[in-house]
């Protein structure tokens, strides 16, 4: 967080402007001609018959997981071919398009210029979430965009107006939702089955951290400065730079020795380039909550911590386990209440509900675990639901469902809406912790109700170049 631009600057600035469009991110035209030229918009859907050409930002391990169809969220269609890649490391950019055989480039904008690309994949780190999202649907592709969506709520609005604006296809990477077991699981708690909802218990997902890590030399082949994105520009080091470390090996991309060495949280820990666990896990949890107590067009009214105190600040100083930070992130315990009554206490430390919740009924339990489920008492869903149940969007295959939409034109299971809502869930519980109180929150018109300081946390602080548009 920049010392020299405060919350209310940014967001006095940033949300008044009147701007006629995006603004482009400057270093952002490595390979462009101009770096404020407008992208130009091909309004288009693909026909049945042809074949799906798909353009990759972020070539890392995440993408080749979505590639490979690891996790569940299944494999793209045979009739999906990878046509262009991009990624700020052109090491990483060139070794993906070497091994899939197609043009690699360090600015994803070149990517989206190219009329052999329906759509696009991005996996980037969380800060990177809003500019590609907004750029593709300016350009005309449709999207599929990696959990959680937002870095900031009131970017997920301007996400949301831009894919609308442009008619575009947007699958969200929440997987569970293509889960016929969770699916079912969510069913029985929307028709009643444990009775009347009183309580829900999620996981309490630690809150992100503070680093100060040591200067290291740069790769030649990394835009550092881009990579900070809207942030202020920090000294590289290794164990930032990652998502995860040790990082996890890929097919395509072979790390390179200080990659393999790495022994820090990696950048999914931290702030300002991550809302830490409770957004990266917690948006797969918390999806669940929204989707089973049918609040998808919603959220809660309040949100508050026990005991009312701050969240401790800890900066990480020196690579390490990140297992003191996430301690530390886990207090104090977040509450929401929503305007039915129903109260969502992040308390659990069962890792089995990481991606999941325990719903409380006054005729039973279910706990939703990630791709499963348990009842209690046993037995709670051996009857059927009757025919005129509540039912919701069939999906087995969250990857196939992207491209049927992209065929159809119609939604997908995991639509940017629903994305915004479950961000959103996550958001408010950092900065209950962040504040330290009690919070009131309008789900419809998204702020805090007469509370000018929590309205500064809707949005982040951003460099000139890469603001948040008032109009796409």
């Amino acid at each position: 967080m920049s010392p020299e631009i405060s919350r209310r600057q940014v967001l006095s600035s940033a949300l008044g402007a009147a701007a006629a469009g995006l603004v482009v991110p400057r270093g952002l035209a490595a390979q462009s001609d101009s770096q404020s030229a407008p992208l130009v918009v091909k309004q288009h859907a693909v026909s049945p018959n042809d074949r799906i050409g798909v353009g990759i930002i972020g070539c890392g391990r995440r993408n080749s997981q979505l590639w490979a169809g690891v996790g569940g969220q299944g494999s793209p269609p045979k009739e999906a071919k990878i046509v262009a890649v991009a990624d700020l490391n052109t090491r990483r950019a060139a070794a993906w398009g070497a091994y899939h055989k197609c043009p690699y480039f360090d600015d994803y904008r070149k990517l989206l210029e190219r009329k052999d690309v329906d759509v696009v994949v991005y996996a980037t780190p969380e800060h990177w979430h809003y500019l590609p999202c907004i750029h593709a649907a300016q350009a005309g592709k449709d999207m599929y965009g990696e959990q959680p969506l937002t870095h900031a709520i009131r970017e997920g609005r301007v996400m949301i107006e831009a894919v609308r604006k442009y008619g575009r296809i947007f699958q969200t990477g929440e997987q569970q939702r293509s889960n016929p077991k969770t699916r079912k699981a969510a069913e029985l708690i929307l028709n009643g089955r444990i009775g009347k909802v009183q309580r829900v218990i999620a996981y309490n997902y630690p809150s992100p951290f503070e680093s100060n890590f040591p200067a290291q030399p740069v790769p030649e082949t990394l835009n550092w400065d881009r990579w900070c994105g809207p942030n202020e520009v920090v000294p590289y080091n290794v164990n930032l730079y990652l998502s995860r470390v040790p990082y996890e090996p890929e097919h395509v991309y072979t790390p390179e020795p200080a990659e393999q060495t790495a022994v820090g949280p990696g950048w999914m820990s931290f702030r300002p380039y991550s809302g830490g666990e409770l957004l990266n896990w917690g948006c797969h949890g918390l999806s669940m909550v929204q989707w089973s107590l049918g609040m998808d067009k919603s959220g809660p009214v309040e949100v508050w911590v026990e005991p009312a105190q701050k969240l401790e600040k800890f900066v990480q100083d020196l690579p390490g386990k990140r297992d003191h930070g996430d301690a530390v992130g886990l207090h104090p315990v977040i509450n929401y209440r929503y305007a039915n009554g129903v109260v969502v206490t992040l308390s659990s430390l069962n890792p089995r509900v990481g991606g999941g919740a325990t719903f409380i009924g006054d005729k039973g339990e279910i706990t939703i675990i990630r791709g499963s489920y348990e009842c209690k008492p046993k037995g709670l869903d051996k009857d059927p639901l009757p025919p005129n149940a509540i039912r919701l969007y069939e999906s087995d295959n969250h990857m196939q469902n992207f491209y049927d939409c992209v065929r159809s034109r119609k939604d997908p299971i995991m639509k940017i809406e629903n994305a915004h809502r479950v961000a959103t869930l996550c958001h408010l519980g950092n900065i209950a912790r962040w504040l330290g109180r009690r919070l009131e929150w309008d789900p419809e018109k998204e702020i805090f109700p007469h509370d000018e300081e929590a309205n500064t946390y809707l949005d982040i602080p951003r460099r000139k170049g890469y603001e948040l548009p008032a109009k796409v």
